[in-house]
């Protein structure tokens, strides 16, 4: 388990390298100028050429890659061009945000799909089976930012139980913070519920199909037994890979349900400094991002032994 669990961390390292890389290269193939955006067009060249000298573009670009790394690893992305508020601690906070909605979200949705799955999975090709593909395809055809507005319209706007826009935090109000949260985490609910519960059916489908399943029936053992010893365990690994994928780029920003509920996360963080052209907060973003989902499917991966032992041979 050590050496498996060594090898994994040991491979993320390259990999976060080159995306640190990819990130870098993209940014700098962007057309733009820092410095211009910081001191406007119709700045004296002089003025100009200082701030690049301080910016250090004047250097050569394998240099500056360096210089960007090494500050990076060491906590420091620089600050935004156009607020002057360091990046670091303006993606924590908003961070902090987006994991609130996005952890709950997550949780929720895989309470719902593993039984979902399994139960349909179960009783495939019955009226049951029929009812929650139905409804699962129903989610799955519903833009979420059409589904948002349908939140907000009734739970916001017609029954007035919920407030439609805007963010309080957990921490100065846990009550009133709920209330705004309530609705971002629905919608991300119905988003993400379709997909793992097609992925929990389909890979409990094919476990229930194997010997041993056969074996632990014919021994006597209930349905429930069999379901939760032999079926969960052995379907739930390729749910376990998806609910990775999914929680990394949710983290990254869902920037979509953001910016309908007007919520101050990650994605919207990363949404405004595109429209603003915020090359240094854009490119912080990205490398923040790239490392937690770089991170959460390392988690995952140091999972898989966990539920399946041949994972470490």
């Amino acid at each position: 388990m050590f050496s498996y669990t060594l090898k994994k961390i040991i491979m993320t390292i390259p990999t976060l390298f080159i995306l640190a890389l990819l990130i870098f290269m993209l940014m700098r193939s962007v057309p733009g100028d820092p410095a211009v955006l910081i001191v406007g067009d119709l700045a004296d060249p002089a003025v100009l050429a200082q701030v690049r000298l301080e910016l250090g573009l004047d250097k050569p670009a394998y240099v500056q890659f360096w210089l960007w790394l090494s500050r990076a690893l060491g906590g420091d992305l620089g600050v935004s061009l156009i607020t002057g508020e360091d990046i670091l601690t303006g993606l924590l906070s908003r961070f902090t945000v987006t994991a609130q909605v996005v952890l709950v979200a997550i949780l929720f949705s895989a309470s719902i799909a593993i039984p979902a799955g399994m139960v349909a999975a179960w009783r495939q090709n019955r009226p049951t089976d029929f009812s929650i593909v139905f409804l699962m395809n129903v989610f799955l055809s519903i833009p979420g930012f059409w589904m948002a507005l349908m939140f907000i319209f009734l739970f916001g706007v017609y029954l007035n139980w919920l407030p439609t826009i805007g963010y309080v935090s957990l921490a100065e109000d846990f009550s009133g913070g709920m209330k705004y949260l309530l609705m971002p985490v629905l919608s991300l609910v119905f988003l993400e519920v379709a997909t793992l519960t097609r992925m929990m059916r389909a890979s409990s489908i094919e476990v229930l199909r194997q010997e041993y399943v056969t074996h632990a029936r014919a021994k006597g053992l209930s349905e429930g037994v069999v379901l939760r010893r032999h079926v969960f365990k052995n379907a739930f690994a390729p749910t376990l890979t998806m609910l990775g994928l999914t929680l990394g780029s949710l983290l990254g920003g869902a920037a979509v349900i953001e910016t309908v509920f007007t919520l101050p996360g990650l994605g919207r963080f990363l949404v405004e400094a595109i429209y603003a052209r915020d090359y240094a907060v854009v490119q912080g973003v990205l490398i923040f991002v790239a490392g937690v989902y770089v991170l959460v499917n390392l988690c995952v991966d140091l999972l898989y032994p966990v539920l399946d032992p041949r994972v470490r041979l």
